[in-house]
C-alpha cells in the first residue's frame, strides 16, 4: 500500500511506536479510579484517551489542539513542565506533522484556514518538534535515571506538592508514592521514547534528504534501543542491506512484558 494515497495508513506506521511507549494510554485512563493518582493532571490523562481516535482518522486539526490542551495542564504544574510526559506530547507533534509532510507531498495546507503549510515547512516543523522532546527526553533522564526509590521521593518532595493544597497528609503521601512508582516506570520506558524520537528525527531528515544526518539519528536509536526494528529497518533500505524481520519469541514477548 502507498502511504502517500492513505494518510491514515501513513499516521498509524509514524506513530505506531508511540502507542506501544508513549503514556500507556490505557493503563493512565483507567488508573483514574486510583484515588492515589494526582487529581491535577487526572483532565490531562482523560483528554489523551481521545488520542487514539483523532490518529485513527487522520484529524490532525483534533491532534494538535488536544495536544496543546494536554500540555497547558502539565505545564501549568510546576512540577510537570519539564516532565517525560511532556517529551511524548512534542514527540506526538513531531509524528503527527511528518506524516502530514509525507502525504500532501508537495501540495499546501491549512489547520486554521489561514495558515498555508507547504510540504517543506511540515518538516521544519516536525523536526524542530522532535528537537524539543529529545532535549526534554535527555534532561529528565538527567535528573532521574537510575535513582533509587528514596533519592526519587525527596527529588518530587521538592515542589510536587506546590498546589495540591486541602489535602490531608495521608492523601498527599499516596500522591506522591504514586508519582514516584510512575517515574520508576518512566526509567525504564524513556531511552526507548528517546529512541523513538531520534527514529523520527532520522525519517524527517531523509525526506529533506540530509542523509548523514539520517544514518546520525538512527544509529543513535537503535545504540538507545536495540530492539528499535523501526530504526533498523530504515537503515538498512537506506544502506541497501536485507530488513530484518521480528522474531515470535518479540512478538509474544515484547519488551514492556519483559519488564
Amino acid at each position: 500500500m502507498n502511504l502517500l494515497n492513505n494518510p491514515k495508513r501513513a499516521l498509524i506506521i509514524i506513530m505506531g511506536a508511540l502507542f506501544l511507549i508513549g503514556f500507556g494510554i490505557a493503563n493512565f485512563y483507567y488508573s483514574l479510579a486510583n484515588s492515589s493518582v494526582d487529581p491535577r493532571v487526572i483532565e490531562a490523562r482523560e483528554l489523551y484517551s481521545k488520542y487514539d481516535s483523532y490518529t485513527e482518522n487522520s484529524n490532525f486539526k483534533g491532534i494538535f489542539n488536544l495536544l496543546d490542551s494536554i500540555e497547558n495542564i502539565y505545564n501549568s504544574i510546576e512540577h510537570y513542565s519539564n516532565s517525560f510526559e511532556v517529551g511524548v506530547l512534542y514527540n506526538n507533534r513531531a509524528a503527527a506533522y511528518l506524516s502530514m509532510a509525507i502525504y500532501f507531498k508537495n501540495n499546501s495546507l491549512s489547520l486554521n484556514g489561514k495558515t498555508t503549510l507547504t510540504k517543506d515547512t511540515l518538516l521544519v516543523l516536525a523536526e524542530n518538534a522532535a528537537l524539543q522532546s529529545i532535549k526534554i527526553y535527555e534532561n529528565w533522564l538527567g535528573n532521574f535515571s537510575n535513582l533509587p526509590d528514596s533519592i526519587i521521593k525527596v527529588k518530587v518532595k521538592y515542589n510536587f506538592l506546590n498546589g495540591l493544597n486541602g489535602y490531608s497528609s495521608k492523601e498527599n503521601d499516596r500522591f506522591i508514592s504514586k508519582r514516584v512508582s510512575e517515574i520508576k516506570d518512566a526509567q525504564l520506558e524513556t531511552p526507548r521514547r528517546l529512541s523513538v524520537a531520534y527514529t523520527n528525527l532520522g525519517t524527517i531528515n531523509r525526506h529533506m534528504e540530509n542523509y548523514d544526518k539520517t544514518i546520525k539519528y538512527y544509529e543513535k536509536a537503535i545504540e538507545l534501543w536495540d530492539r528499535n526494528l523501526t530504526a533498523q529497518n530504515n537503515l538498512n533500505k537506506l544502506l541497501d542491506r536485507p530488513l530484518k524481520k521480528q522474531n515470535m519469541l518479540q512478538k509474544l514477548f515484547p519488551p514492556d512484558k519483559e519488564k
